[in-house]
């Protein structure tokens, strides 16, 4: 009876440590992914010509610099209101920008702050539960969510890239 209780107990604690570490490999490739999102959105940013970053392919689109900024309104949001405490680095005079060098100044600023965010971030506050708009969402949903916010509005820089003549960069997401 004592060896199935110990072998109990180490079992449980294994698993407990086996999800403690996939929680922190997960963070890690969230910062990663992150990383290599910045990256690829500066060159994403770079191979658009300044005059071309009021382009937009309707009316009801936005440009290419507002596409860019509400990435990182987006990305700065989601950082500073549920996966930290400190302040979006984005404020609503940015949403203005125009200038190619303010609006990259912009992407910069606001990846390396949802970078820092994410190097401090711990890997047991992932189940944690948050009030969002559109309901209660884990921490873990959040991170999932600020990944595939970027990826859909860079995904239309793309075709913008493409409506304009250009070849846009080799995909790096991982």
């Amino acid at each position: 009876m004592r060896f199935l209780i110990v072998f109990i107990l180490l079992f449980a604690s294994s698993l407990f440590v086996g999800a403690q570490n996939n929680d922190s490999l997960f963070i890690a490739s969230a910062l990663t992914k992150l990383e290599n999102s910045k990256e690829y959105t500066l060159k994403v940013a770079d191979l658009m010509p300044e005059h071309q970053y009021g382009f937009r392919p309707t009316k009801e689109e936005m440009s290419f610099g507002e596409q860019l900024l509400h990435i990182c309104s987006n990305l700065g949001w989601l950082s500073s209101s549920y996966l930290s405490t400190g302040n979006n680095p984005v404020s609503k005079k940015d949403s203005n920008l125009q200038n190619k060098d303010s609006i990259r100044k912009v992407v910069v600023e606001t990846y390396d702050y949802a970078i820092a965010v994410l190097t401090g971030f711990s890997a047991t506050n992932l189940s944690d539960t948050v009030k969002f708009f559109a309901g209660p969402m884990s921490k873990l949903q959040i991170i999932n969510l600020l990944s595939d916010h970027q990826t859909h509005h860079r995904g239309q820089l793309l075709v913008y890239l493409r409506l304009c003549g250009l070849t846009p960069p080799k995909y790096v997401g991982w």
